[in-house]
């Protein structure tokens, strides 16, 4: 009876071990398979990277299937060139047919990089607006346009490395006793193995109200006199046909740069729509209209303004509001309410280029140049001289 007692002991001790030797020789296969895909990526292989992350699939909404240069191919390998990994747990079903890992990955912060690329694209189209064509919308928004942004952005910045954890799948193609394990992949894989960039980018609120605005007037600031004109539509802003206005424009956005500055002071937000607030300082325009109508005035009063006839004052006129634009020093501060929408990709300023016309250039948005001194040069001489 106890050799029975002792032969049962011993064949249920056997099976345990052998179970867990079963199990120990799975769990070791499928960390060595893990580790065989990983540290390829870690060390940059680019085949290994494509087997995970497709091109397309940081931009679902792109349908462009163009052969992409060496350049842009080299986004991942900068992207991966801080990467690492941690094994934490390996755990395999009774059939040893699935198996689960917990991981702790290393990336570069790819919640700074979507927010860096979100605003990036923002102004790019802003720019693109600025130069007056319009016919480069898709170019700008087609696959290869969106990874040679992606491109520069991790060329020229430094991106801190953040921690997360994640789970790998996988499955065995061999048998128990000769496992062959390959990882599965998934949509959740590819996002972890990119540090969430994938749902980052998909996040239509990633840049808030407050920061896009910022996007608008940083842009405006780093804008030449040609971009600015265009964006802003001085052409409406002066409302007048005369040549002068050129020169009228390029003194205006002379004052601009040489002291625009802006503060957001405010935000609200109510579903698709939001409200910001921003104190704008600019030149006085009110002071250059004021300097501008006095010597105006004085101008007309004198017999010089009846002796030069109706062509020459209307000239005389811009004349004195380009020299009171060109000598004014004096700035001003208010506050300007901007109006964004979000469209289920970004937020965007609502009719931009107005909105900011209209809060830079204040009192000036109408004609300074009054009509009694725009007379009709073909007016008779006999009404000249009266």
């Amino acid at each position: 009876m106890k050799t029975v007692k002792y032969l049962l002991a011993f064949f249920f001790v056997f099976l345990a071990v052998s179970v867990c030797g079963c199990s120990y020789s799975a769990k070791t296969s499928a960390e060595k398979a893990i580790k065989k895909d990983l540290d390829l990526l870690k060390n940059l292989d680019s085949e290994t990277t494509m087997k995970y992350i497709s091109y397309q699939e940081l931009f679902p909404d792109s349908d462009d299937n163009t052969e992409l240069s060496d350049d842009i191919k080299e986004v991942f390998s900068l992207f991966f060139q801080n990467f690492d990994y941690k094994i934490l747990d390996v755990s395999t079903d009774q059939n040893q047919e699935t198996a689960s890992a917990q991981l702790r990955l290393t990336t570069l912060d790819a919640q700074a990089l979507a927010r860096d690329f979100v605003s990036q694209s923002l102004q790019d189209e802003i720019l693109k607006a600025a130069s007056g064509d319009k016919n480069t919308e898709e170019n700008e928004n087609s696959l290869e346009q969106r990874y040679l942004r992606l491109h520069k952005l991790l060329k020229n910045n430094s991106y801190k490395t953040v921690d997360r954890n994640a789970s790998i799948q996988l499955i065995n193609h061999g048998s128990s006793s000769n496992p062959n394990w390959e990882i599965t992949h998934s949509y959740s894989l590819e996002n972890d193995l990119v540090g969430g960039l994938i749902t980052y980018l998909s996040d239509p609120d990633l840049v808030p109200p407050d920061e896009t605005l910022g996007v608008y007037l940083k842009t405006l600031q780093e804008m030449d006199v040609q971009q600015m004109s265009n964006y802003l539509g001085l052409d409406s802003i002066l409302n007048t046909s005369d040549p002068a206005k050129n020169a009228i424009a390029s003194a205006l956005m002379e004052q601009f740069h040489s002291c625009f500055n802006y503060k957001i002071t405010d935000t609200s937000v109510s579903g698709y729509l939001a409200e910001v607030q921003a104190d704008l300082t600019t030149f006085d325009s009110d002071s250059i209209l004021s300097q501008y109508e006095e010597e105006l005035n004085t101008y007309l009063a004198s017999a010089d303004a009846v002796i030069d006839g109706s062509q020459k004052r209307y000239n005389k006129s811009h004349e004195l509001l380009l020299d009171s634009i060109k000598n004014n020093t004096t700035t001003t501060t208010a506050n300007a309410t901007f109006h964004l929408t979000n469209d289920g990709v970004s937020w965007k300023l609502e009719d931009a280029g107005t909105e900011l016309g209209n809060a830079i250039f204040g009192t000036l948005t109408a004609s300074p140049v009054p009509e009694d001194a725009a007379e009709d040069e073909n007016a008779s001489d006999s009404d000249d001289n009266e």
